[in-house]
């Protein structure tokens, strides 16, 4: 195949046939050889002018009109402000008629809470199925099929599920699924939230549909994890329609706040402050900070960072017991925790001392305290700041 150049790069001409005319080219910098048979590269002296091979006989296959040569430059020059292409595999392109299938751009799967997300999900999937021995290394991959979805369900609900162990079909991998599902729905339904997968999203290995299933889990069985807020991809949807493909880009939230996945939609005073006065945020710190210290220097302890400090318990079940004027015992709780089992137990602990105290439950989890969630250290530390900020 030969080629001319354009401002765009080589552009396809026609098939020089094998013949003694296919010597010097007369347009371009200078003469170009090319051996008999090979491609040869036209490089024209001056943009408009009609590209003529030394032979006559091959001017007419490789003329290149001065409106093609304009387009190629204008799409030279606007083809950098598009949007990247996304890669679509071959598989995504063989659809029926009216089918879609859709692919996560390629800028969504490099952002960082993206991966953290589907981090936390895969550590999540592999911690609770230890036992089984199942290894999960990534998700479109380990679970369209249904056979790790029926073992994890299984292991949360504490429930045994009528279906095949192992299913090699797609009928028979599309009826355990159908399965499983139905199970997922009937524990979500409380919920009456519209459910973002099917059968055929899982097991056609979409992505954005397994998110959304694992997510929904994860907050229905309260899992002992931190999942990123606000996580959104940008989703080509490639449908197929008479013939032709046709793509279209939607933006996919897989993830919202922690309160709202939970299912406890009331706002406070933190949520306003975080969402509307950023920065009065260091000054709560700063308030709360005295306040703790004032309590915790009486053992000869300081906080300085409270996101960090509080996350394994030990601080704040100390808290509580100079708050409340006894001694904790030690073996009620670990001092050096080494684990997240043993820092979300020491969190928990100290929850239940404030019960005991006449203070409300915490509106947030031991797991987010535990996984640094700056946002629910505030609220329990401010609700111990409400009933103790007098005592000296």
């Amino acid at each position: 195949m030969e080629s001319c150049w354009s401002p765009s790069g080589p552009v396809a001409l026609a098939t020089c046939p094998p013949c003694h005319s296919c010597g010097s080219l007369t347009a371009g910098p200078g003469p170009t050889q090319a051996p008999h048979g090979k491609a040869l590269i036209c490089l024209p002296a001056t943009i408009g002018k009609t590209v003529i091979r030394g032979d006559s006989r091959c001017a007419g296959r490789c003329q290149l009109r001065v409106s093609d040569l304009q387009e190629e430059g204008k799409n030279a020059i606007n083809l950098p402000m598009c949007p990247a292409p996304v890669e679509v595999h071959p598989e995504d392109s063989l659809l029926e008629e009216n089918e879609e299938r859709t692919v996560i751009d390629p800028t969504s799967r490099d952002d960082p809470r993206f991966k953290e997300l589907v981090k936390a999900l895969i550590d999540w999937i592999n911690g609770v199925l230890v036992e089984e021995r199942i290894i999960v290394k990534q998700l479109e991959e380990d679970l369209y099929d249904g056979q790790v979805l029926q073992k994890l369900l299984e292991k949360l609900a504490d429930c045994k599920l009528n279906v095949a162990e192992v299913t090699q079909s797609e009928i028979g991998q599309k009826q355990k699924l159908q399965t499983v599902l139905e199970a997922v729905q009937e524990l979500l339904r409380p919920h009456s939230r519209p459910l973002q997968w099917t059968v055929d999203s899982i097991h056609g290995k979409n992505l954005v549909a397994i998110l959304h299933l694992l997510v929904a889990l994860a907050m229905h069985f309260r899992a002992p994890i931190h999942l990123p807020e606000h996580v959104s991809v940008q989703v080509v949807v490639v449908r197929k329609r008479e013939g032709l493909l046709h793509s279209s880009h939607v933006t996919e939230e897989l993830t919202t706040t922690t309160e709202m996945m939970m299912g406890r939609f009331e706002r406070d005073a933190f949520d306003t402050l975080f969402d509307h006065a950023p920065d009065k945020l260091s000054v709560v710190k700063k308030s709360l900070i005295t306040f703790v210290n004032k309590h915790l220097n009486k053992l000869n302890l300081e906080v300085t960072e409270l996101e960090t400090q509080f996350a394994d318990g030990v601080y704040l079940v100390l808290l509580m017991g100079l708050l409340e004027d006894y001694f904790v015992p030690l073996h009620n709780f670990y001092l050096t925790p080494d684990s997240f089992d043993q820092k979300v137990h020491n969190v928990s602990f100290a929850f239940e001392l404030m019960l005991d105290g006449g203070l409300k439950k915490p509106k947030a989890r031991p797991e987010d305290v535990v996984n640094l969630d700056l946002k629910s250290t505030l609220r329990v530390l401010y609700n111990l700041f409400t009933k103790y900020k007098h005592l000296e």
